[in-house]
């Protein structure tokens, strides 16, 4: 085996091979003054802000649930979860509903943007020190023409352990 192809493969093994299977379909989104891109297949639609139903003792980006055509859906405000600095609600909030296997949640975003198609050759590694968000759930960023998107692991981020709380609410 030659040098390159150990580097190469020493290279590879090291993004644990999640960069590599991130390549599809992602819809963007605004949160700050930052893109952010979850899979399009997490998505189950995308609706304007409305009031919440407040629920007692949960953290604050967990803003309370919602009766979505008879189920009751707990929302996130990810702004808030982030640490993204000053959290408004205007006409450009939005709410995007996933079905993560079956689990229906809704994210509080600053506004949507697009459906971007990424390739391998649009995913980079996650500089350790590049965002201000914990990278633990961040699957890596993507470059297109002069945008960068921090790929988010959403499923991982919605089950970790604060997020159990919400169900627990919820149930």
């Amino acid at each position: 085996m030659s040098t390159t192809t150990e580097l190469a493969n020493t290279s590879a093994n090291n993004t644990g091979g999640s960069l590599k299977t991130a390549a599809g379909e992602y819809l963007t989104f605004v949160l700050g003054s930052e893109q952010y891109g979850i899979e399009i297949l997490k998505v189950q639609e995308i609706r304007g802000y409305d009031a919440v139903t407040q629920i007692a003792n949960l953290p604050s980006f967990i803003k309370g649930v919602i009766n979505l055509r008879g189920k009751i859906v707990p929302i996130v405000d990810l702004r808030i979860k982030f640490n993204l600095g000053k959290v408004e609600y205007d006409e450009f909030t939005v709410v995007i509903i996933l079905n993560l296997n079956g689990r229906i949640v809704g994210i509080v975003v600053d506004g949507v943007s697009d459906v971007r198609e990424l390739r391998d050759e649009h995913l980079r590694e996650v500089p350790t020190l590049v965002t201000r968000i914990d990278t633990k759930y961040i699957v890596g960023l993507a470059t297109i023409e002069q945008e960068m998107l921090i790929l988010v692991d959403i499923e991982k981020l919605m089950t970790s352990d604060e997020m159990q709380l919400m169900d627990a609410a919820v149930n």
